[in-house]
């Protein structure tokens, strides 16, 4: 909160790939090569932090996208950085805004994943995120050594036990273990040491970890499922969560029912931030961005477009009319939020298949386009009506998309008292106001 009294917006930036709309790369002056540039990534990371964003966020694919080549040879996403690497780099030329990343629970084990965000967290001074997720993408299992892909609900019940581990191994030292006394020769005592020595039902780990503890306790604890194990997961775990509603009305009854079952698992409601991802274009005028947003639609070719069209579905759908509506889709092992959300838009706005796979072809989800007055306009309603925190944010092209949003957005946010003129502290934690956690075996 600010001396205002109002609440306050948190905005993260979906930074992998740089831009959702598959046709950004192809934006008169737009950085083509933006995803596997250290320079330039450290340039858009620096801009962001003046701009005093939350958070720079980096997903992540452990294969490749799963669409025909076809589609796939016209796509940005194909390669980026690994994420611990980039983030890494990314933190000694920034000073405060928080680093995120996707890791996952059905292909990594808990203790590289608690050691690598701890390093991060202790590189950054504090500054680091997990996006915990179990994966949807089927071919990342071919990766891994297995022939299919692990089941949904195994893959839910998996990440359960797998957040208990990691924040288990992150407590393996109270936070004064490391005494570093010279003169008695004594490094660390060992009675401040934990073994977590944990057997369940998927996974064995004995531990401790073999760091100190993280600067902020735990690194901050991100989730983004929408399923029914999905939303459970973030109501008992998470402390930010990525959503995808697609209007106000959607966004409302998503942050009541995640934030709802938070408080039924004995969590207070403001435990957790919802941040819906969100497009943005910002022009001078509304014809202006909404002109822009046409020419940039336009830059997508139709392969690529049915070829996401599949993705979002997990079925091929090249086969379907492209002149008729979407038929019947069976249930897959893939992620059931994302085909359940492309269904309800081709039911709820009458789209052809055609219609349906160029909305999604560009970017279908939550779009701010406008001016910076209308733009704003639209954040605040949503945050005083309580459709969100705030936002994670996706640009239309890179780098004016984000320079656009930082310069003339964000001093619009400010004037309204809603968003930060600086940072309050220097971490993550401190960004988002959540406090920093007890250890669990060494309460102080």
């Amino acid at each position: 909160m600010t001396g205002t009294g109002k609440r306050q917006l948190h905005l993260g930036a979906f930074m992998r790939p740089v831009s959702l709309h598959t046709g950004a790369w192809r934006w008169p002056g737009a950085w083509k090569d933006a995803n596997f540039s250290f320079p330039k990534l450290a340039k858009l990371a620096q801009k962001l932090e003046e701009g005093k964003f939350d958070a720079f966020f980096m997903a992540d694919h452990l294969a490749v996208l799963n669409m025909p080549l076809e589609a796939l040879r016209r796509s940005q996403t194909t390669t980026s950085f690994e994420p611990f690497t980039l983030l890494s780099a990314l933190a000694a030329v920034t000073e405060r805004i928080g680093l995120v990343a996707t890791a996952s629970t059905t292909f990594d084990e808990p203790f590289h994943i608690a050691r690598r965000f701890a390093s991060l967290d202790h590189i950054s001074g504090g500054r680091a995120g997990w996006n915990v997720v179990t994966t949807a993408n089927p071919d990342a299992a071919l990766n891994f050594g297995r022939e299919e892909h692990v089941a949904h609900a195994e893959r839910y019940d998996r990440a359960r036990e797998f957040y208990d581990v990691v924040t288990g191994l992150w407590d393996s030292f109270a936070d004064d273990a490391f005494v570093q006394d010279a003169e008695s020769g004594i490094f660390f005592d060992p009675e401040k040491m934990h073994v977590l020595d944990h057997k369940g039902a998927h996974l064995s780990v004995r531990g401790p970890l073999n760091i100190a503890r993280p600067v902020q306790g735990w690194p901050v604890i991100v989730q983004a499922g929408a399923s029914e194990p999905g939303r459970r997961l973030a109501a008992e775990t998470a402390e930010v969560v990525f959503a995808a509603p697609r209007t106000l009305a959607e966004g409302r009854a998503f942050a009541a029912d995640v934030k709802g079952r938070a408080e039924r698992a004995g969590r207070s409601r403001d435990a957790i931030k919802i941040l819906p991802g969100a497009l943005v274009l910002v022009a001078d005028s509304l014809e202006e961005a909404r002109d822009r947003r046409a020419r940039l639609d336009a830059l997508v070719n139709y392969e690529s477009s049915i070829a996401s069209l599949s993705v979002a579905l997990g079925v091929e759908a090249s086969g379907f009319d492209p002149d008729g509506p979407l038929p019947e889709i069976p249930e897959t092992n893939d992620s059931k939020s994302s085909r359940e959300r492309v269904i309800e838009l081709a039911r709820a706005e009458g789209l052809t298949v055609r219609q349906l796979a160029q909305r999604l072809g560009g970017y279908g989800g939550l779009a701010f386009v406008g001016t910076p007055r209308s733009i704003a306009d639209e954040m605040q309603e949503w945050l005083e009506t309580e459709g969100s925190d705030g936002f994670n944010l996706t640009f239309p092209y890179l780098p004016d998309g984000l320079v656009d949003f930082v310069d003339k957005v964000v001093p619009e946010l400010q004037r309204r008292g809603i968003f930060r003129r600086d940072y309050a502290g220097a971490t993550l934690r401190d960004h988002l106001g959540l406090p920093r956690p007890a250890n669990r075996f060494f309460p102080s």
